[in-house]
């Protein structure tokens, strides 16, 4: 008997390089979920984004899954990601 692997989740490089539309199971390693939460959530609506169901099978489009995780070629860091010290503006004080 051969137990299951967790897999990692998704890096930023990995969900980049995506094709147009992922199975549930490679959307649901972008958000660090397993295969039989993301089918629950899916079958319930309650997926974090958008689920296509084409017969048996249940489809994300790869640009709403970036969408809902703020990921764009332009930006480097995930949501929520904490911001580099030195870049946030500080009002200028003036004599």
């Amino acid at each position: 008997m051969t137990t299951p692997s967790k897999q990692a989740a998704l890096s930023r490089a990995e969900l980049l390089a995506l094709p147009a539309a992922v199975d549930i199971t490679t959307a649901a390693r972008a958000f660090g979920l397993g295969r039989t939460t993301a089918y629950a959530l899916a079958r319930s609506g309650g997926f974090p984004c958008q689920v296509i169901r084409a017969g048996s099978t249940y489809r994300v489009i790869t640009a709403d899954l970036l969408r809902v995780l703020r990921i764009t070629p332009e930006n480097s860091e995930p949501a929520g990601a904490p911001t580099p010290a030195g870049s946030v503006d500080r009002p200028t004080q003036t004599p």
